[in-house]
């Protein structure tokens, strides 16, 4: 029993010897892997490349959907611009009979009944987005106005509207139709006339 003990404390005791280095396998010589290295390098130059492009098609996808947005709305607007414009010409002509009677000092239903016709036009109209373009008096503006003459004025500054034959209308503060116009010009000087006389 005593020689066992004896063996087995020998081999406890050469376990124990054993260093901790004989223990540990060899370490192999540091390899530098290259390859791996240009993958990842690739890797996240494609991952920059992408989320650039993701980041644009979201930037392209908000400015569609805002000028879609603006469209959308500019159609709604503009919608009904060719009946109102078509309508013009009816209000053109109930000024005028209303505009007649009130000269012939005509009275009577006639008159009430286009007068109030003119009105629920003129309501339904405004409703649309539609408004006139105030011309007399104001500087003549080629945006709003057409010049259909001139005439002579002491009283009025040179390019001012004096008399407007039909008036002008925009739909949202878009023209509909210009207002047809006459512009006040200097007037002649008679001294200037009887020279020119004279000369010949």
């Amino acid at each position: 029993m005593t020689v066992g003990k004896k063996t087995e404390k020998n081999a406890t005791e050469q376990v124990a010897e054993i260093s901790a280095e004989e223990l540990q396998p060899e370490a192999e010589p540091f390899v530098e892997n290259t390859g791996l290295e240009q993958q990842l390098a690739e890797a996240l130059e494609e991952k920059q490349r992408l989320q650039e492009q993701y980041l644009r098609t979201l930037a392209d996808m908000d400015n569609l959907r805002k000028r879609t947005t603006r469209e959308k709305e500019e159609i709604a607007k503009f919608a009904n611009e060719g009946i109102l414009r078509d309508i013009l010409p009816v209000i053109d002509n109930l000024e005028r009979a209303l505009e007649h009677s009130e000269k012939a000092d005509e009275s009577g239903g006639l008159l009430e009944g286009v007068r109030m016709t003119l009105s629920q036009f003129t309501q339904v109209l405004g409703r649309f987005g539609v408004e006139t373009i105030e011309s007399v008096g104001k500087p003549f503006d080629p945006a709003y106005h057409q010049a259909m003459g001139q005439l002579e004025s002491a009283d009025h500054p040179v390019n001012t509207v004096m008399v407007e034959m039909q008036k002008g209308y925009q739909l949202n503060e878009r023209l509909l139709r210009p207002a047809f116009v006459l512009v006040a010009k200097p007037p002649v000087l008679k001294a200037a006339a009887d020279d020119d006389n004279k000369t010949t």
